[in-house]
């Protein structure tokens, strides 16, 4: 028990001590881009990002193509991606899991799962009714004429392989993203 303790006192100052509290991502799903943020102060934006087939708002289920409106985290850095580089979300959020539940869409059970994960500051379970595996990434070798003519993620942020990997220098895990 007291290792499961330290396993998870170090995963917790992994996540909160990595991420440079000042700065955190606006993500604008209408007016398709990332605002780069310090405070409240607007200091870079990435344009042309591409979202989820299916637009933004919330997700009711996976493989609905819907881009999550939300406060999510940056949970893990997937550096070997076929997406470039993948910044993935702590997504479902507690408040992700309370509407499901509400709606009849979750039962009890993957509801705690999901708040218990994020109360120990963990990944919350990616196998959900609600999906998972959400991020921002690049392109890899997807062809850049795509990206720009329409939302072609499964639920993602797209970003154009320059962009990401300028993006991965200046976030890391615990970075604040929200998106509307």
């Amino acid at each position: 028990m007291f290792r499961i303790y330290l396993l998870l006192s170090a995963c917790f100052l992994a996540f909160t001590a990595t991420a440079n509290n000042d700065i955190w991502l606006l993500v604008d799903t209408k007016a398709k881009k990332i605002e780069v943020k310090k405070g409240e102060q607007t200091i870079e934006t990435l344009g042309s990002i591409a979202i989820g087939r299916g637009g933004a708002g919330f997700k009711s289920h996976r493989g609905d193509n819907i881009t999550p409106f939300g406060n999510y985290r940056i949970g893990w850095v997937g550096k070997k991606s076929a997406f470039k580089k993948f910044l993935g979300l702590n997504y479902p959020s507690v408040e992700d899991a309370e509407k499901a539940l509400r709606r009849g869409m979750i039962d009890r059970l993957t509801y705690y799962r999901i708040v218990s994960a994020h109360q120990h500051h963990l990944t919350p379970p990616q196998n959900t009714p609600l999906g998972g595996q959400i991020g921002i990434h690049g392109l890899g070798r997807a062809d850049p004429r795509v990206h720009k003519a329409f939302d072609w993620t499964h639920g993602c942020i797209a970003l154009t392989n320059s962009q990401i990997e300028h993006l991965s220098k200046i976030v890391d895990t615990g970075t604040l993203v929200k998106i509307k």
